[in-house]
């Protein structure tokens, strides 16, 4: 929990930076990851638990006998990321807008503290993905949706997997 604590307290430092027109895209990015970490529920507790559906227990067996693998085998780090299961009740965890302008190969940048300046920018909502697509549009040029089914956060919270 420490770990979480400090990494919560440095990125609302960050977003405390960011002028205003940034301020809602950092609270619903924040609002999403802490959804993530809400959801998620230890994978051996719900392969215990009666209630689970036998064929969500079969995959999560098969996960944690990869996961398994993966730090036994491979040598990869031996910690609680995918240990966990978030159902998040949609079939996709975030929408990532792409956007170029018109006759342009090179996709328009966005920039961030932490993630540095990436060709997308990503939603935890499709509502709020389609409301800055139309943001886009208006400003010419070619747009792009992608659902994005897998989520990772690259080490910096210990990741469930998701049922998308």
């Amino acid at each position: 929990m420490p770990k979480l604590f400090s990494r919560i307290v440095v990125y609302a430092s960050l977003i405390s930076m960011a002028g205003c027109s940034q301020l809602s895209y950092y609270s619903q990015s924040a609002g999403g990851q802490m959804e993530i970490v809400r959801k998620r529920k230890p994978i051996a507790e719900l392969i215990a638990d009666p209630a689970t559906k036998p064929a969500l227990r079969k995959k999560l067996e098969t996960v944690l006998r990869i996961r398994d693998f993966a730090s036994q085998e491979l040598g990869l780090p031996d910690n609680q990321s995918y240990r966990g299961y978030a159902d998040l009740q949609r079939p996709f965890v975030v929408w990532n807008v792409f956007a170029a302008d018109e006759f342009s190969l090179k996709p328009r940048e966005w920039c961030f503290p932490v993630a540095g300046c990436v060709g997308y920018k990503g939603f935890f909502s499709e509502a709020d993905a389609t409301a800055f697509a139309e943001e886009q549009k208006q400003k010419g040029g070619e747009i792009f949706i992608g659902n994005v089914p897998a989520y990772s956060t690259l080490g910096y919270f210990d990741d469930p997997v998701l049922n998308t």
